[in-house]
């Protein structure tokens, strides 16, 4: 097969991931939309359990009765009411039709199929021009998308987070369409500079690491969105719990892609750091997130702080990946930016 031939495959299996991905996108949020709704109040956030009683109920950490089964409220005894010492369930819808959770099932098989366009699409694009396929904002994009549904179909073959498969699978969806129509570049060599072993080792971490900021920062966003009482939205310590186990792991890597990206400087250029827009957003991205753990460790912080100091780190990320490479020159600018 002609490398002329496989760009054209390539570029056909991304139009069909996105295709796949919208698709398992409205499966992940008819699920959603007519799951259950759950109440997430903020004694409910604190773990608070107690059974009924007269008078009012005791604070988490203060003495009182003993406490009540997982799921349950507080509320005053009261005539034809509940007497005291009984367990009351919180508030929560009606069932779920059965459907729709065979639609949150169908719809990660699509995903998967989406995953497997798009895994296709870089390896032909690879084929095609002979090279690692990420030497340009293109083939870049391509692959943090692929990272990022990655990154959510494995943790949800671990556990369930179909909650946050609508909104993984319409970031993945933009983006490659904003691939496609802003930053598309024909398959061809790369300039010398990016002719190294260094491109799959530096860029390949920077992907891995870009997919699970953004599975963090989608999770992220729903915690701001969701308030409380009854809501379809997942619980903010399921949100919050997805946020943090991505951002731990995505931290490392992200460390090591700086540090590489130091190393090849060295041997492209003769420095290893020349506070070039890319090197300077790279490491602000880091800080962002160095951050966002520390005050998690030290501080204790959770809930609402936390997550904006994480979604600062990830508008940082964002604006490493998108907005250095359009509006800043540099040495990171042959990272070619179609038009």
């Amino acid at each position: 097969m002609s490398a002329e031939t496989l760009a054209e495959l390539s570029d056909l299996l991304v139009l069909s991931a996105v295709l796949l991905y919208l698709g398992a996108m409205i499966g992940f949020a008819v699920e959603l939309a007519f799951g259950k709704a759950r109440a997430d109040t903020a004694r409910s956030r604190a773990g608070a359990r107690v059974t009924v009683g007269v008078g009012a109920a005791a604070e988490p950490g203060e003495s009182g009765p003993d406490p009540a089964p997982e799921g349950t409220t507080d509320v005053l005894a009261s005539p034809g009411g509940p007497a005291a010492g009984d367990v009351v369930p919180a508030a929560e819808g009606p069932e779920p039709p059965a459907w729709a959770r065979t639609a949150g099932l169908v719809a990660v098989a699509v995903a998967w199929l989406g995953w497997a366009a798009n895994l296709a699409a870089i390896a032909t694009r690879g084929l095609a021009a002979d090279r690692w396929p990420w030497g340009n904002m293109y083939e870049f994009v391509v692959a943090i998308c692929f990272a990022a549904v990655s990154a959510f179909l494995i943790t949800n073959a671990r556990q369930n987070i179909r909650f946050v498969g609508a909104f993984v699978m319409v970031s993945a969806a933009l983006g490659l369409g904003l691939a496609v129509l802003k930053f598309y570049t024909a398959a061809g060599p790369v300039v010398p500079a990016l002719n190294s072993y260094w491109l799959a080792i530096h860029v390949s971490a920077a992907i891995l690491a870009g997919g699970l900021f953004t599975l963090a920062g989608a999770a992220g966003i729903l915690y701001l969105v969701r308030g409380d009482g009854l809501s379809r939205l997942p619980s903010r310590a399921d949100l919050e719990k997805v946020a943090h186990k991505a951002i731990v792991v995505a931290f490392p890597l992200w460390t090591f892609a700086v540090i590489a990206g130091a190393l090849w400087a060295d041997k492209a250029w003769g420095r290893y750091w020349g506070w070039d827009p890319k090197e300077v957003w790279s490491f602000i991205t880091w800080i962002g997130y160095a951050a966002y753990l520390h005050a998690r460790v030290t501080a204790g912080w959770r809930g609402n702080r936390a997550t904006v100091v994480q979604l600062i780190g990830f508008a940082c990320l964002l604006f490493n990946l998108f907005g250095v490479n359009i509006l800043f020159p540099g040495l990171h600018s042959y990272a070619d930016v179609g038009g």
